[in-house]
């Protein structure tokens, strides 16, 4: 009876063990409940603000519309995983200077107070910016497949056509590339 009992807890362990293992893998979906890989529901709303500064929306989508915010996330689960302290300390100051300038977090913060924060964390803390920064130019202006630039805005705006999808050959028979 007991190595049955031993058996049967050893194979409740491995059960257990494998299915919340699958949580940590890259590219597995988030089972935190908020939609995100990494971002909490907070430091996403703060991001938000943030990228939609570095990039705007006007007849074009902001950075946030463009799936900038989706990009960043799955990436700090992949390739980006060595910031996601940085993310997570550089998104927190930006609050607590809000929380000092204006007394609120930086989401709650009207337009003009969103620009001084963001102007300021850019002062405070210039490295932290500009991770953000590049990584919502990777986000804005890269390919759609890894969560950013939705629909193709961006190129759309610089006027390019999309690429055709990895693995197809741009240059056929009779067709010259571009020199």
């Amino acid at each position: 009876m007991k190595t049955k009992n031993r058996i049967l807890a050893r194979r409740d362990f491995l059960i257990a063990a494998a299915a919340t293992s699958t949580a940590f893998l890259p590219g597995c979906k988030s089972t935190r409940g908020n939609g995100w890989d990494f971002l909490t529901d907070q430091s996403a709303q703060t991001l938000r603000v943030i990228c939609d500064q570095i990039i705007p929306a006007d007849e074009f989508p902001s950075a946030s519309q463009a799936g900038v915010l989706t990009f960043i996330d799955r990436q700090l689960v992949r390739n980006l995983r060595r910031y996601r302290e940085t993310y997570t300390d550089g998104l927190a100051q930006a609050n607590l200077i809000s929380r000092k300038l204006f007394r609120c977090d930086l989401h709650e913060a009207a337009d003009a107070q969103q620009l001084a924060v963001v102007t300021a964390l850019e002062q405070q803390n210039p490295d932290f910016f500009r991770l953000v920064r590049n990584h919502t130019l990777d986000g804005y202006y890269g390919a759609p497949r890894h969560g950013g630039n939705r629909d193709a805005a961006s190129w759309r705006m610089l006027g390019l056509k999309e690429p055709p999808p990895l693995g197809r050959a741009q240059y056929g028979p009779g067709k010259e590339s571009p020199q």
